[in-house]
């Protein structure tokens, strides 16, 4: 079976469809779907470090700081290499890169299973796991759907943005589970095995191009496979240096810090045991968890609809403003076990998750044209960095005062300063907007 698949991607390798001969189902629906189920592989081990929090303490008694600060490096990473995931994929191919990016992260969990000292830790999970999750960043998807498809492409991009939340619900409560009645390594094992287990589906079904099947891409025309390309990571550097110099481009940046800081570092890495130490079971949390995941689409969905129709200014200062009253109310809504008030919360939190997605593009489209893709990558590096920071001070701060309470209130008060500095970003004029906004559709960027 796997000798004739290869032999018939081979065959099309070497030939351009012949007239009349249309395939049943297009193979862009199969790369997005290898696409979409790698995107759950690589996210199973984002599940995972808000569960091992306690277990990792109890047995080799590492703080809480240290464990944070392997998660930091971690995310601090995955943010760090996305702006230049694109440029491995041009220069090297998508299914060398992700299937490299993918033994990475089995890698790094399996090895932690065997590890005796915090600094291996850093290692497994902050080196290794950071560098493969970051290789299969937002770039992935985006590289995917830009060169497998003219149609469809915002329901392909939504589709493929929605697979993180898969993971997530598949795999917390999955984890959770394992972790309470078998311990933490075998859900580490789990974690590397879902990752190992997608590596011969990249290999086999995908594929870099349209042309390398003698396709076109779906609803294109068809187009010659372009020549690796060379300078992208030159090009991200300059785009960053170039943005660096404008005031809206550090706003965007610090808004999206504290929005990776409240999400990813603040209630991902930390909302699980912050809830066992009020007495819930760790699959209640992580399953609560999970529910964000649920509604995280929703929101993302509706927030792009807002986007059309309002100032994503004044969208991203209701969504930190918002979120930033609700955390203030976290601590209150701890018990031991899940009553309606922390089930709003859960919900409302999930919508609201990544709904500053959708107007912080608008923005960087507004403000940067058709350096905005780039200029979104290096704001999304903000996004992890920010994460960084508060998954290891969070760590740092519950050891040091024996309660997550400073953390939340903290967090409240930064998405408040969000808030403001969502606001202050200047307006770029209509006549420069629409100029800009043309010159990247003629592009097509």
């Amino acid at each position: 079976m796997t000798e004739t698949i290869e032999s018939a991607a081979q065959d099309g390798d070497r030939q351009r469809p012949r007239a009349g001969r249309r395939p049943r189902i297009h193979r862009a629906w199969i790369v997005a779907a290898v696409t979409f189920v790698t995107i759950i592989g690589g996210a199973a081990f984002n599940s995972l470090p808000g569960l091992l929090i306690d277990p990792l303490h109890a047995e080799f008694g590492w703080s809480r700081g240290e464990i944070g600060l392997a998660v930091s490096i971690d995310l601090a990473l995955y943010g760090l290499t996305a702006p230049f995931a694109a440029a491995l994929m041009d220069r090297f191919g998508i299914r060398r890169v992700v299937a490299a990016a993918l033994t990475m992260v089995a890698a790094g969990a399996l090895a932690s299973v065997w590890m005796t000292a915090s600094w291996q830790l850093m290692i497994y999970w902050g080196l290794l796991v950071g560098l493969g999750t970051g290789s299969m960043a937002m770039a992935f998807a985006a590289t995917v759907t830009n060169r497998w498809f003219v149609a469809r492409r915002g329901l392909v991009t939504g589709v493929l943005t929605a697979a993180g939340a898969s993971g997530q619900l598949v795999f917390l409560p999955l984890c959770a589970w394992i972790v309470s009645e078998h311990g933490w390594r075998p859900a580490s094992v789990t974690v590397a095995l879902a990752a190992l287990v997608v590596v011969p589906l990249v290999w086999l079904l995908m594929r870099d191009h349209p042309a390398d099947v003698g396709l076109a891409p779906y609803g294109g025309v068809y187009v010659a496979k372009p020549a690796p390309a060379r300078g992208a990571a030159r090009r991200a550097v300059k785009v960053l240096f170039d943005a660096a110099r404008t005031g809206p481009f550090w706003l965007l940046a610090g808004t999206f810090a504290i929005c990776g800081a409240s999400t990813n570092g603040l209630i991902r890495t930390h909302f699980v045991p912050s809830a066992h130490d009020h007495g819930m079971p760790i699959t209640a949390a992580a399953s609560l968890l999970a529910v964000i995941g649920v509604f995280d689409v929703i929101g993302t969905i509706f927030s792009g609809w807002l986007t059309d129709r309002f100032d994503a200014r004044r969208l991203l200062a209701v969504y930190y403003a918002l979120r930033g009253i609700s955390l203030l109310f976290l601590p209150m809504l701890m018990a031991p076990d899940v009553r309606p008030p922390m089930v709003f919360f859960i919900v409302f939190y999930g919508l609201d998750w990544v709904a500053t997605v959708p107007p912080t593009l608008a923005l960087c489209r507004e403000q940067y044209g058709d350096d905005s893709a780039i200029v979104f990558g290096w704001v999304l590096a903000s996004h992890q960095v920010g994460a960084a920071v508060v998954a290891f001070l969070g760590g740092v701060a519950r050891d040091v005062f024996g309660t997550y309470d400073v953390v939340w209130y903290a967090s409240g008060a930064l998405c408040a300063v969000a808030a403001l500095m969502a606001l202050v970003i200047r307006r770029v004029s209509a006549a420069a907007a629409e100029a800009r906004a043309g010159s990247t559709a003629a592009d097509g960027t």
